[in-house]
């Protein structure tokens, strides 16, 4: 019998040491998942908080198959929320800025900022142009119309895990096809 098996059952039992045990175990592997998405040291501990509180709370419905990556995917999953509900945040303060009466506040978001941003879009979605349609579809759905892996599978008729594979290789391409755009200037 596996050493996770037998802290999962401990820890299901009511065995709290058992819990911590895991926690131990994996908190490394978690905490560098989380660091992909969010830079900010002190945001990605309280992500590990709320990753290690999910997997409490959901363990009674694990099913015992591959624990490492059932962990991976609580953490991956509350990283994209995390940057999600960030990115939310950040586009409806700078509305709330725009549409202040008599004032319009320019410390968000310049014309500049907006025209460059506009343009490496471009650029991107050109270059997503040139690897696979199986891929650039993929990227297209979840980068440009921040769709998520679960709506993503569903429209493809396929599993989320595929799509993360795509988004993986897609993303692998897009950054070598971007290198060449780029020596070639």
């Amino acid at each position: 019998m596996d050493l996770d098996k037998v802290l999962i059952e401990e820890t299901l039992s009511g065995n709290e040491e058992a819990f911590a045990k895991i926690v131990d175990k994996y908190k490394g592997y978690i905490f560098a998942i989380i660091l992909n998405f969010i830079k900010d040291y002190n945001e990605a501990e309280n992500i590990a908080q709320e990753v290690f509180l999910q997997i409490y709370i959901s363990l009674p419905n694990y099913k015992y198959d591959n624990f490492k990556g059932w962990i991976g995917r609580i953490a991956t999953n509350k990283s994209i929320d995390w940057v999600r509900k960030k990115n939310r945040f950040r586009e409806e303060t700078i509305k709330e800025a725009e549409t202040m009466e008599g004032e319009y506040i320019r410390d968000f978001v310049s014309p500049e900022d907006i025209l460059i941003e506009k343009e490496n879009k471009e650029k991107i979605y050109k270059v997503c142009k040139s690897i696979p349609p199986i891929y650039e579809n993929v990227i297209v759905k979840f980068y440009f119309e921040g769709k998520s892996y679960e709506e993503i599978a569903k429209e493809e008729g396929t599993t989320t895990k595929t799509i993360a594979s795509r988004l993986y290789r897609g993303r692998n391409m897009l950054r070598e096809k971007w290198r060449e755009e780029n020596e070639t200037l």
